[in-house]
Formats: C-alpha cells, sequence, structure tokens
C-alpha cells in the first residue's frame, strides 16, 4: 500500500464484478458520491472497470492520479471454482493419506437423494502423490523426509503439466518442519512451479479440512494472479496507480500481495461488502438485528447482522446450487475452513431462466443469461425468459431503458419469450405466467434466507430486512411477505451497495496457531506468548499495507470444546492480561455460547484447540453512510404513472412513479414505483415507505386486506 495514502485525504473507489453488471462507487474526500452500473465483460472482467471507472473519472471532474486506493470485490476466485478452470494441480501429502479429499468425511448433504454425485476433487489422483515422511502428534519426527524421493515426484508432476502443488503433510499444524523443508526444495530446483503450503495457508488440526482448503488455495493461485497483475496493469494504463485492495470473504480489507498469496481468503469476497455496509447502515437505523438480502442478475444471497455484528463462521463449503454454511449438513461441496461473513446463496437473480422441467413444472434457475446475451428485453439474442423480463411484463422495470438510461431495453421481447416458453405450454396467460416465474424466483429467495434464520433458531418476523443489489429492492417486500417480515430497507446506493460497503470496511487480517491442550492444564503465559507473536503477525503484516502503529487493533479468539469432541466453538477473549482469571472466564464464556448454541452445556473438561488473532487496520477514510452525499443523478427516476400488475388475480393498476430523490420524511402509501440510476424499488398495496435521515427508504408491510 502507499504508505503516504493514510496521511492524505485521497478519492477512494470501491467496485465489485457481479455476473450480469459491474457496480462502482467513487467516494471524494468531502463525501460526495458518484455511482456507476456497467455491463460486466466476462472475456475480460478488468474492462468493465476501466470503462465505468474512466465514466466516473470524468463526471466527479477529477484526474486519474486523484484516486488513492480501490477497493474490490472479485468474483474471480468462486467462478474459477465452479468454471473448473483452474490450476492443474498436485497434492504432495504423507505417505498413506493420498485419498483424504475423497475419503472427505463421509457425509452426504442429503440423506436419501440417490442421484447425488460427490464433487470430482480438484486435484485429481493421478496427481496426488504420497511422501515417506512422518511427523506425530506431538510434533516430533518419526520418519525423516525423503528429500530424493520429493524431487523425483515433483519432476513427474511437473513433466505432466502441473503448474501449482499443494503441500499437506500429516501434523505439520503442531510441527512444520518438513512442509518448508519441501517448499524450499521445490522452489529450488522448479522455481516456475506455484506452491500452497498447508502450514502457511491453515495451521489447523483437521486433515481433511486443512488438505481441501490448501487444494483451493493452490487450484485459484494463477488465475487470481494473472487477473489481479493485469488489472493493475488496466489500471495503470489510464493513469491511475492507487494502492488495490481485496474484499475478503470476512468483510475486511486485505492487500494485493496477501490476495496473490493467499486468494482462498477471497473466494466469497463480492458479497462480503455488501454485508460490512449493512452493519453500519442498521446501526445508524437503530436496526441492529438484519437480515441482509442481497439479489444481483445471477444469484441471491441473505446472512444476519446480530447486534449490530455481522455473522461469522469460520468453516463453509463452496458448491453449486443453494450454498449455506452449515454445523450439521455438509459433503456437498469443497470445504473451505477460513473466517467468512456466513452467506447462505441461491441460483436466483435477475437473469435467471424461466422453463419447464420434464415434469411440466414451471422452474426459474439456477442458469442465467448473465451480462451477454443477458434478459430477452436486451436484445441481445436471448429469447428464453428471465426473472428481468418477468418483471418488465408485470410492469415494475422501466420500459424504455435501464440503469438511468444507459441500456436500452423492449418489453415485446420479454412478452414473447414468455408467451412462448411458459405461457403458452401451461395454457397461460402472459402476465399469469410472469407472475408465476416473479412466485418461484422469490420461494427459491426465501430459502436462502431461512437457512440463516429458521434453520439457526431465529425467527425473521423479529427482524428487519435490508435489501441491495439491482432486484433486490425489487423483489424485498414479496419475499418479505413470505417470511412474516413487516419492515424492509433500501440503504442509500442500493443497487451498488456492495461496492459502496466495501469503502466501508476496515483491512482485516486473521492468524492462527494450534495449542490443543486441556484448558485447565494450559500455561497463561505460555499462551499470552503465542497470542503476542500473533499480534506481531498483524502488526507486521498491517504496516507493509502502510498502517501505522497506532492505527492497527488486534482481538484474541480462542477456538474451545469439549474434551472429547471433534468440532469447537469460537470464543471472544476478553481485552487485558491472558491469565489465569481470563482463563476463568473463557471457560464461562464457552459454555454460555454453547448453551446459546445447541440449547444445554455441560460439566465435561473443555480443550483450548486453537487461539486466534484478527488485526484491523482503522483508517480516517472509511467510509461513513451518516456524512455522505450521492450525486443527483445517482438519485433521479421517472415522475408520473404506469400499469403495474401487482397480483395475478386482479387487474394492472395506475400506479404512481416516484424519482428516489424526492422521498421526503413524509410517508406515502403504496403502491409506488421508486426508480433511480441504479435500482428500482417496489411499493406495493398495503405498504407505505418514506426516507429516514441518511436516505434510505424505508418500507412499512400493513396487514394484506382479506
Amino acid at each position: 500500500m502507499d504508505t503516504a495514502f493514510h496521511a492524505r485525504a485521497g478519492v477512494r473507489v470501491g467496485c465489485d464484478i457481479g455476473g450480469t453488471f459491474t457496480d462502482i462507487v467513487l467516494a471524494m474526500p468531502d463525501g460526495r458520491l458518484y455511482v456507476n452500473k456497467t455491463s460486466t465483460t466476462p472475456e475480460n472482467l478488468g474492462l468493465a472497470i476501466t470503462r465505468g471507472l474512466q465514466a466516473l473519472i470524468e463526471q466527479a471532474g477529477i484526474a486519474a492520479g486523484d484516486i488513492t486506493e480501490i477497493v474490490h470485490g472479485t468474483t474471480t476466485a468462486s467462478n474459477t471454482i465452479l468454471q473448473k478452470v483452474g490450476a492443474r494441480t498436485a497434492v504432495l501429502t504423507t505417505e498413506g493419506f493420498r485419498d483424504v479429499l475423497e475419503i472427505a468425511r463421509i457425509r452426504t448433504p442429503t440423506m436419501f437423494d440417490l442421484g447425488w454425485s460427490k464433487p470430482q476433487p480438484l486435484a485429481p489422483r493421478r496427481y496426488r502423490r504420497g511422501i515417506r515422511e512422518r511427523i506425530d502428534a506431538q510434533g516430533r519426527i518419526v520418519t525423516p523426509l525423503d528429500e530424493q524421493q520429493l524431487l523425483r515426484e515433483v519432476g513427474e508432476l511437473a513433466a505432466e503439466g502441473v503448474t501449482a502443488i499443494a503441500i499437506c503433510f500429516l501434523n505439520s499444524y503442531i510441527n512444520p518442519a518438513h512442509e518448508r523443508r519441501a517448499k524450499a526444495l521445490i522452489e529450488a530446483a522448479f522455481p516456475d512451479l506455484l506452491l500452497s503450503v498447508s502450514c502457511e495457508v491453515l495451521p489447523e488440526i483437521k486433515e481433511y479440512e486443512r488438505t481441501s482448503t490448501t487444494v483451493v488455495n493452490a487450484y485459484i493461485l494463477p488465475a487470481m494472479r494473472t487477473y489481479l497483475a493485469r488489472l493493475k496493469q488496466d489500471l495503470a494504463g489510464m493513469g491511475v496507480t492507487a494502492s488495490l485492495q481485496v474484499m475478503a470473504s470476512n468483510g475486511g480489507m486485505m492487500g494485493i500481495a496477501s490476495a496473490t498469496e493467499k486468494p482462498v481468503f477471497a473466494v466469497a469476497s463480492g458479497p462480503a461488502g455488501g454485508v460490512a455496509g449493512a452493519a453500519q447502515i442498521g446501526t445508524l437505523s437503530g436496526d441492529r438485528d438484519l437480515i441482509v438480502f442481497d439479489m444481483g442478475g445471477t444469484t441471491a444471497k441473505a446472512s444476519i447482522i446480530a447486534a449490530g455484528v455481522p455473522s461469522l463462521t469460520n468453516e463453509y463449503e463452496f458448491r453449486d446450487g443453494i450454498s449455506a454454511p452449515s454445523r450439521f449438513i455438509k459433503g456437498g461441496g469443497y470445504v473451505l475452513k477460513v473466517p467468512a461473513i456466513d452467506i447462505a446463496e441461491v441460483g436466483a437473480g435477475g437473469g435467471s431462466i424461466a422453463g419447464i422441467d420434464a415434469g411440466g413444472l414451471l422452474c426459474v434457475g439456477p442458469e442465467s443469461a448473465g451480462a451477454y446475451p443477458g434478459p430477452a428485453c436486451y436484445g441481445n439474442g436471448n429469447d428464453r425468459p428471465t426473472v428481468t423480463d418477468a418483471n418488465m411484463v408485470l410492469g415494475y422495470l422501466n420500459p424504455k431503458a435501464l440503469a438511468g438510461g444507459s441500456l436500452a431495453v423492449t418489453p415485446a421481447l420479454s412478452h414473447d419469450a414468455i408467451a412462448r416458453h411458459i405461457a403458452e405450454p401451461l395454457g397461460l396467460d402472459v402476465l399469469a405466467a410472469a407472475h408465476g416465474i416473479r412466485q418461484v424466483a422469490n420461494v427459491n429467495m426465501a430459502r436462502a434466507i431461512r437457512a440463516v434464520t429458521v434453520e439457526r433458531g431465529r425467527d425473521p418476523r423479529e427482524m428487519a430486512m435490508i435489501a441491495f443489489g439491482g432486484g433486490g429492492p425489487l423483489h424485498a417486500v414479496s419475499v418479505a411477505r413470505l417470511l412474516g417480515i413487516t419492515r424492509v430497507i433500501a440503504p442509500i446506493m442500493a443497487g451498488v451497495f456492495c461496492s459502496a460497503g466495501m469503502l466501508s470496511a476496515d483491512a482485516e487480517h486473521n492468524f492462527v496457531k494450534a495449542v490443543l491442550r486441556r484448558l485447565d492444564a494450559c500455561d497463561p503465559a505460555s499462551l499470552a506468548a503465542i497470542a503476542d507473536d500473533l499480534r506481531g503477525q498483524g502488526r507486521e503484516i498491517l504496516a507493509s499495507e502502510g498502517y501505522a502503529h497506532g492505527a492497527v487493533e488486534t482481538v484474541a479468539f480462542a477456538d474451545v470444546r469439549y474434551l472429547g469432541q471433534s468440532s469447537e466453538l469460537t470464543v471472544p477473549l476478553a481485552a487485558g492480561a491472558l491469565d489465569a482469571r481470563a482463563l476463568a472466564r473463557l471457560k464461562d464464556d464457552f459454555n454460555a455460547e454453547y448453551a446459546r448454541t445447541f440449547g444445554y452445556s455441560s460439566d465435561e473438561p473443555l480443550e483450548l484447540v486453537n487461539l486466534r488473532v484478527s488485526a484491523y487496520g482503522r483508517s480516517g477514510q472509511r467510509l461513513d453512510f451518516g456524512h455522505c452525499k450521492v450525486d443527483a443523478t445517482a438519485l433521479a427516476g421517472e415522475s408520473g404513472t404506469r400499469m403495474v400488475s401487482f397480483s395475478a388475480q386482479e387487474p394492472p393498476r395506475e400506479t404512481r412513479l416516484v424519482p428516489r430523490g424526492a422521498l421526503t420524511r413524509e410517508k406515502l402509501a403504496g403502491p409506488l414505483i421508486i426508480e433511480s440510476y441504479d435500482t428500482t424499488i417496489v411499493v406495493p398495496p398495503n405498504c407505505s415507505a418514506h426516507a429516514d435521515d441518511v436516505g434510505n427508504i424505508i418500507i412499512d408491510l400493513h396487514q394484506e386486506a382479506a
């Protein structure tokens, strides 16, 4: 990072690449915000960023050199896994542990699904080699590393075209000597190979989780490095030499050096920015318990914020279909044991394609029309209907153009696509078919919200929903009604909110050290020394990114479990000295957290598994949603009326159109269509909407008429 950045105010940019649109927010030092939505360019993802950024530079009247920091959320890592286009990856492991990836945890996500197939390992068996070496559970060397065999195996792998190698030796989390020696030997003999070493990526117990995470990191290394290097080059070509930060899965920022070495920490990059921003919006609006609903062009995502803090997890599975971290349902994807915001994701977005399955039922997604050709109404050659086409036919969307007039649309193409593929085969009129498409999509999205609320013991009826993304405010009230939610918030810049949220995040790095000792046998002085070492690592890496010592804050955590269990809970350690009193408090805090999580606690002895430290780099440039002003062009929209269909059982009704910038604290009764540059907010009948002091739109849902 440019170390001068924190000493001076500068222009900051947040950008998020989605499946359909690339969203960019430019923040001026005085709090003014400019927004841009540009169609994503799949052939070169960075091209959409440079195009959108150039438009914002001209709009704001600044020079490219005035930009001092870019915070980027990227789907490069996740798309590489989904599309199976990562590196040809090999695994070096302890002899006898070649099949850890296949054996996994011997679980299936659904017990009675006979059609389920286990995900294919990212490193095929022919590229997994057992190396003669052994370290026992206490960290003692039982069998020295066979260096000649190691180099022979790597030579064979390199000859077969392997470009990345994951090194995962047994018990290396307690003694990494063999992994480090193997790394040094391979770097000297094969300098072109990319290496992912488990003691650097994930120095934790659990062989499968550690191996899986290290392999995913190796698999996505070349794609992430190539993408970030090209993006940096493209930005430099337009005169932008700002520091480049990458949004991490945990809702913090990480420097480009960390992102290129450990991209596995940024697989869930984009969505995390929205959750980080939603936490600040909730604090400002007084809604500290929030359901976060983010609907884009390809997927919809859900998370929760409890008492003002996003829900976090230390392990999740990346997979197709609905992806939801769970303590109980595992085995359906690639395990990543890294800190991440607890997000459930389902393949339902504006570009999700509707069709009729083999059983004659209407289905929506997960296939998406993406940015190109896009929905039928874009006129780019796709004739299959999408959720966006359904919204166009029903009158929710502007029939002339989207994204502030920059994207022309043809509603007749939406009508024809729905008629041909849905209405006529099912014997429905086009409006009824469009309502059906929208309803199926809404039910799918409600599944994601239930995954992070009802399935976690939380009642969604007791929480407000904050909805953003290009389609979030368009569907929010309908989804909220399915769940009994009575208050919906459409935040400022809702359509590009993930990008804005990135600018509200702090830099964050996480460090862990395995302990594996009964809590009552732990030496407080030894634990304090471990915690101090982890804090030092945090300060060092943040210093390399330009954060002064006084701008760094560290928080310690402990992974604790009952003796004999295989899973642990992460509990914050109280601030202050790590002494006997702190360990006694840790025991009480763990029992309380266990009771909250599982409904009971025990008097069994406790085991301290890991010590963790999160290091935060605080910046005076962090975006404050309470003191910012969105450019007027982003709040503009059409006035007048439009015919809108809110129910398949009722005829379309004349509905008032309101520009977002025109809303005040005075409540307006629905139905309303609120338009802005970046999104459309639907306020159906039996609802009312008003703006709060921050500029968020608050929608109150009333009891529907019988």
